[in-house]
């Protein structure tokens, strides 16, 4: 059975030297074997590939340690407060940009499905969210698909998001430091994050807790580049004096 399986992972691992991505349902076609069976081979151990999103990528484990199905089943619930402060600024008929990460998503899920909205987005975990919500209109911007973050890196930021402005736009870190700012781990965020803290209205970072005191090697920007910060709880003396100084909004 194991053998089987080992050989399954194989023509997968071949499969993927031809695209980046290969679809659950193709590569179940192209196995002769039930999506189930695949599921199966891709969860029972560590494997060279992982599914995501519907699609089975290569398992990137490179040096910034950072992998988006790692994450999603981290701190779930702070997470959701934190989100839900953020989706507290949502209103009719606004522009929404949505960063990458696992905390956007639980923003999106705390929108009102009522609400009509236009969402631009540049991940995939974060387009699939959107695609829930039957009054959003959705914007993905294209690119370089990074599957250890489950984005696509724009080519050219000048084809899409030149046209945009959005109202609100909602960032995910994984650092939040007095000194150092909001900062990350892959530096290929950046290009789209940098592009919206120009282009928005207002700025929003979602964080939990756990990302207070934290500094990463992705600078986003200084805290004072935001106007509000939403999280799960209230932040350490330090950063509320800071916010405070710098009348950054708290939202807790």
């Amino acid at each position: 059975m194991e053998t089987r399986r080992d050989d399954r992972i194989a023509q997968l691992l071949q499969a993927l030297k031809r695209s980046d991505k290969l679809h659950l349902k193709e590569a179940a076609n192209l196995l002769g074997v039930s999506e189930m069976t695949i599921r199966r081979d891709l969860n029972s151990d560590s494997a060279p590939v992982v599914l995501l999103g519907g699609y089975i990528v290569l398992e990137p484990r490179s040096a910034s340690h950072y992998l988006i199905s790692d994450q999603k089943t981290r701190l779930v619930e702070e997470k959701r407060k934190a989100a839900r402060q953020a989706a507290s600024l949502v209103q009719p008929h606004q522009t929404l940009f949505f960063d990458c990460g696992t905390t956007t998503p639980w923003i999106i899920e705390a929108i009102d499905s009522s609400l009509p909205f236009t969402a631009v987005c540049y991940s995939l975990n974060t387009f699939l969210a959107l695609q829930e919500k039957p009054e959003c209109r959705v914007i993905l911007c294209g690119g370089e698909f990074h599957a250890s973050n489950a984005i696509f890196k724009p080519l050219n930021l000048q084809d899409t998001l030149s046209n945009l402005c959005p109202d609100i736009a909602f960032y995910s870190a994984a650092g939040v430091n007095v000194q150092q700012g909001a900062t990350c781990f892959n530096l290929e965020e950046l290009p789209v994050k940098h592009w919206a803290l120009n282009a928005a209205q207002y700025h929003v970072l979602v964080v939990d807790h756990s990302k207070f005191g934290k500094v990463r090697s992705a600078r986003m920007a200084e805290l004072a580049r935001f106007d509000a910060i939403a999280s799960d709880c209230r932040p350490d003396d330090g950063l509320v004096a800071h916010a405070k100084a710098q009348q950054i909004r708290l939202m807790y």
